[in-house]
């Protein structure tokens, strides 16, 4: 094959952005187009990370240096599936990478989980960061709130809960989400994780940062420092986990303080049931547990029944399917040999399905950091370079870029643009200039793609 290998990449967020530029820098010659379902790049970035977190705009600055290369077409408002095929993707490019990542809450089946206030952490994460796929208003009136879960996103979540509107307004919070964050009445933030500090996903340094507001005194409870023989081995053996135990230390050591909201963040503590009175939420109720000398633990049959009005779920994210495609419902991850999709239900079986990649969370399944993304994307461009140079790649039919943009334009897809991101990005900042904010990101769908989309 003479002419440049044609990738159509599939999600625009950090795992597709990695595998393109990554694509860009190999010794082949290539032409990606870099589909999103949403209008705008970026994926979790943009709607998944809280917009306080401290290290978002180092992120997107480095993704957006990749979305300017030449050989990278944005090509945004597309969603696969429905309108285009996966079969009829093929005829235009020689490989297609699924990059698609999630934004749905994984399924705790607990008794109570109908009840009015039980809610998913993806749904508030969506609602925050202006996300049009997710509603415009949240109730806040729970003055008591529990959060299940000790990862980033719980961290997120309950950082946001006990913030202040006002603290929050130097972000790119959309206005929707300000004036209902003013209303907020929660006061306690009560986190629970079943097992101990050294087992805690937390990242050191977004915990040590959640008690730099003035507002929130972090409290951890000094019994909940305990550690077995494995879970000493885990500090030892990263020093991440050992910073985070570290710190937690810190927090259940010190003297109490007066700030105006509390954050208990309880370890030991698996919750069993949610608990309510005329179909709302009224409580949680934990197991107590202990660790049992390998880094897990075993309830000790000690049962507590805590006051709170909503319960947030942030245990993990669940990858949905794409059509054409198969799909592991029980891992959660487009079944794959670390890199080429398997024509099999089970992840490790079955063949390879010629020219079908996938990379990310949806490879994986929703674990993990930027480091593994990266290492993702490294496994499966280099499985692809090795396919393309071996000849088993089967050539596209309609090799010419403007091919496929007809076909969208055929179908009345308002495709959004790089360009058009450029336009998005500057009205967004100049909405925020006013008020001396960096932005005030636009909410609704129509309006990105009168930003972003095709200009009369």
């Amino acid at each position: 094959m003479n002419a440049p290998l044609r990738v159509a990449v599939v999600g625009s967020g950090p795992a597709g952005i990695y595998a393109s530029d990554l694509l860009v820098k190999s010794d082949v010659d290539v032409q990606i187009d870099l589909f999103e379902k949403m209008p705008t790049p970026f994926g979790l970035i943009r709607y998944g990370v809280a917009p306080d977190h401290p290290r978002i705009k180092g992120i997107v600055q480095s993704l957006h240096n990749v979305m300017e290369k030449e050989e990278i077409r944005f090509l945004g408002n597309i969603e696969i599936g429905r309108d285009i095929t996966v079969e009829e993707m093929k005829e235009y490019y020689d490989a297609i990478i699924f990059a698609t990542g999630s934004t749905a809450d994984k399924v705790l089946d607990l008794p109570g989980s109908d009840l009015y206030g039980n809610f998913g952490a993806a749904e508030f994460v969506g609602f925050y960061d202006g996300n049009p796929n997710f509603k415009r208003d949240w109730d806040l009136s729970a003055e008591k709130v529990a959060v299940i879960g000790v990862g980033n996103v719980s961290l997120d979540v309950s950082r946001i809960l006990a913030k202040t509107a006002d603290e929050l307004l130097v972000t790119e919070i959309p206005d929707n989400v300000y004036q209902t964050l003013k209303g907020n009445r929660a006061k306690e933030i009560h986190v629970f994780g079943r097992r101990g500090p050294a087992q805690a996903k937390y990242t050191p340094k977004e915990l040590k940062e959640l008690d730099e507001s003035p507002t929130i005194e972090v409290i951890v409870n000094p019994e909940d420092i305990d550690y077995d023989a494995a879970s000493e081995q885990a500090r030892r053996d990263a020093k991440a986990t050992d910073l985070v135990c570290q710190t937690l230390e810190g927090y259940a050591m010190r003297e109490p303080q007066d700030a105006p909201h509390k954050l208990y963040i309880h370890f030991f503590e698996s919750p069993t049931e949610i608990l309510g009175e005329d179909g709302k939420v009224t409580g949680i109720r934990t197991e107590r547990t202990e660790l049992d000398g390998n880094g897990g633990v075993t309830g000790t049959g000690k049962f507590t029944d805590w006051d709170v009005q909503a319960v947030y779920r942030a245990v993990g994210y669940h990858p949905q399917s794409v059509d054409g495609v198969p799909y592991d419902d029980r891992a959660a991850v487009i079944p794959n040999d670390g890199g080429r999709v398997l024509d099999s239900d089970a992840t490790g079986e079955g063949e390879p399905i010629q020219g079908l990649y996938a990379t990310g969370w949806i490879k994986r399944g929703p674990v993990g950091l930027i480091g593994n993304t990266k290492s993702d994307a490294k496994d499966t461009t280099g499985m692809l370079l090795e396919d393309f140079k071996a000849g088993k790649l089967a050539e596209a039919t309609k090799r010419d870029p403007q091919d496929i943009l007809d076909l969208l334009a055929s179908r009345d897809i308002k495709v959004t643009t790089w360009e058009g991101w450029h336009r998005l990005d500057a009205a967004e900042r100049a909405a925020g200039e006013p008020h001396e904010r960096e932005r005030v990101k636009i909410v609704e769908w129509d309006d990105m793609v009168r930003h972003a989309g095709p200009q009369d």
